[in-house]
C-alpha cells in the first residue's frame, strides 16, 4: 500500500436491491417464487398500482407447470408461455410497445440588445425519427408492465430491460415485473433430462439461457436504468405432480448436469442454437 491509497476514503457498495417485505404478497407466494425487488418496485406496485399488483400476484398463484410442458419445448412459444397468456389475456393484460419521435426547437435570439419575451428570435425545428423505439412487452395493464422469459437466450434480458427502461422514462409505467426460472429448478431439470422419454435439448435449458442469476446481475449493473423492477424466479413448487411423474418415469439415460454456478455467473454468454 502507498500513502496515496491509504488516504483514499472507504469504498461504499451501492446496491438497488430492496429489503424483503413478504407482507406485500399473497400468503404462500414465496413458496412458489423467488422474489427480488429493485428500486422499491414492490412498494411502488403495492401502493401506487395496488389493483394491478394484486391481480398480477394472485393470478401468478394459480399458475402451474406440468413436467411434460417442460420436456416438450414448443418452438417459438412453449405451452408454459401460452399458459401465462391464458391467465392474463382474459384480465385485460395486453402486448404493448412504445415509439416516439423527438421534436427539437432551436431558438436563436437575433438582437443581443433586447431581452425578455418580445426579443426578436428565429425558431428552427428539427425531428429525430424513432428516438424511442422500445421492444414489445408481453403484458401491460394501466401502469404495470410484466414479461416472462422461460427458455430464451440470456441476452433477451437486455432487450426486456431496455423496453422497461423506455416505458418508464416515457412515464408510461410505474414499475416492471420480469418472470423467469429460479436456479432452484436446476435439480428438477437434471431429473427431467435423465427420465424423459424424449431427450431434452441442452441448448434450451443450459447455462446460457434465461435464469434468475442472468437477470439479476444485469439489473444490478444498471441496465434497466432507473426503472423499478420486480424480478420473480419460478421455484420447483410450481411443477405440478412432479413426484408422481418421477415415480412413473425411471432414469433412462446419463446426461451432463446443468450447473447452478453457471446459471448465476455474471457474464454475457453466447449460445449456439
Amino acid at each position: 500500500m502507498t500513502k496515496e491509497t491509504d488516504d483514499l476514503p472507504k469504498v461504499i457498495t451501492i446496491n438497488s436491491l430492496d429489503r424483503e417485505d413478504r407482507s406485500l404478497f399473497p400468503e404462500g407466494f414465496f413458496d412458489l417464487y423467488e422474489v427480488k425487488s429493485y428500486r422499491n418496485a414492490a412498494q411502488i406496485l403495492a401502493s401506487s398500482c395496488s389493483n394491478e399488483f394484486r391481480e398480477l400476484t394472485e393470478t401468478l398463484m394459480k399458475f402451474r407447470i406440468l413436467p411434460d410442458d417442460i420436456i416438450s419445448g414448443g418452438g417459438n412459444k412453449s405451452k408454459i408461455a401460452k399458459g401465462v397468456e391464458n391467465l392474463f389475456h382474459p384480465l385485460g393484460w395486453r402486448e404493448t410497445r412504445v415509439t416516439a419521435d423527438l421534436l427539437i426547437n432551436r431558438v436563436t435570439y437575433t438582437d443581443p440588445s433586447k431581452r425578455g419575451g418580445k426579443a426578436p428570435k428565429v425558431i428552427e425545428r428539427y425531428k429525430i425519427d424513432s428516438f424511442v423505439d422500445g421492444h414489445k412487452i408481453d403484458f401491460v395493464k394501466d401502469r404495470v408492465a410484466f414479461d416472462m422469459e422461460w427458455n430464451s437466450k440470456d441476452q433477451t434480458f437486455d432487450r426486456d430491460l431496455y423496453a422497461l427502461r423506455s416505458f418508464y422514462e416515457c412515464n408510461i409505467i410505474s414499475a416492471g415485473v420480469l418472470l423467469t426460472r429460479s436456479a432452484e429448478l436446476i435439480p428438477a431439470f437434471n431429473d427431467l433430462q435423465k427420465r424423459s422419454e424424449k431427450e431434452m435439448s441442452q441448448g434450451k435449458y443450459g447455462a446460457s439461457t434465461t435464469w434468475m442469476g442472468k437477470l439479476t446481475y444485469r439489473i444490478e449493473a444498471g441496465r434497466g436504468g432507473g426503472c423499478p423492477i420486480l424480478a420473480l424466479g419460478i421455484r420447483p413448487s410450481l411443477i405440478k405432480d412432479f413426484e408422481a411423474w418421477k415415480a412413473a418415469n425411471p432414469i433412462r439415460r446419463s446426461t451432463k448436469d446443468i450447473s447452478v454456478s453457471d446459471t448465476n455467473s455474471g457474464t454475457d454468454d453466447d449460445m449456439d442454437d
